[in-house]
């Protein structure tokens, strides 16, 4: 749907890792850059990538091992088929030529939850940026984009950073959730045991 925020998120084949080395979430990242920066990219034959800036913003992301988490904005209605498709191909076809491989690497198409509550915009992108383990030192998610350590055209923290006073508020945001998540754990871990 136009104008819609969504939840994408794809895994690996039977759970298989999509990231093997530091240079598959490079490569995945340079590719979101390809494909959402505002400069066009052409391919060695000087022909140009397609381009979705302007149709469609990145928000949030975490690349896991075996999975990812990203969330988007689209303002026409065809643009998450076509970016995904860009850029799942592509990435599929570098993971196949690097590790010597062929098939599929994702499980199959990606999901894309369209969120239509505003209160969960800010908790879904809590949700993106837990996902890791040491989710405020991990180098493959927005977070460093949500904080000012880094800053690129291709991901645009601004939408959710303005629900908050300051970048250190959000962070606390998703401090408090963290140790909530700590106890839900603990007491599912504790149900499931008996």
């Amino acid at each position: 749907m136009a104008d819609s925020f969504y939840h994408i998120y794809s895994r690996g084949v039977n759970r298989a890792p999509i990231f093997h080395q530091k240079k598959d979430f490079e490569m995945f990242l340079h590719l979101l850059e390809r494909y959402l920066s505002r400069k066009r990219s052409k391919d060695m034959s000087r022909h140009l990538y397609p381009n979705y800036s302007g149709r469609i913003q990145l928000l949030c992301y975490a690349l896991m091992n075996n999975h990812i988490h990203m969330l988007v904005y689209q303002t026409d209605a065809t643009v998450i088929t076509d970016f995904m498709r860009s850029l799942l191909t592509s990435y599929s076809i570098y993971f196949n030529k690097v590790h010597k491989r062929v098939g599929p690497v994702f499980q199959s198409r990606y999901k894309a939850s369209r969120i239509t509550n505003d209160q969960y915009l800010d908790h879904i992108t809590r949700y993106i940026h837990l996902n890791p383990l040491e989710w405020e030192t991990y180098e493959y998610s927005s977070l460093p984009f949500y904080m000012g350590k880094q800053q690129a055209s291709w991901i645009s923290p601004q939408p959710i950073l303005k629900l908050f006073p300051d970048k250190e508020q959000y962070l606390q945001f998703i401090r408090d959730y963290e140790s909530h998540k700590e106890i839900l754990d603990e007491i599912s871990w504790e149900l499931a045991d008996q």
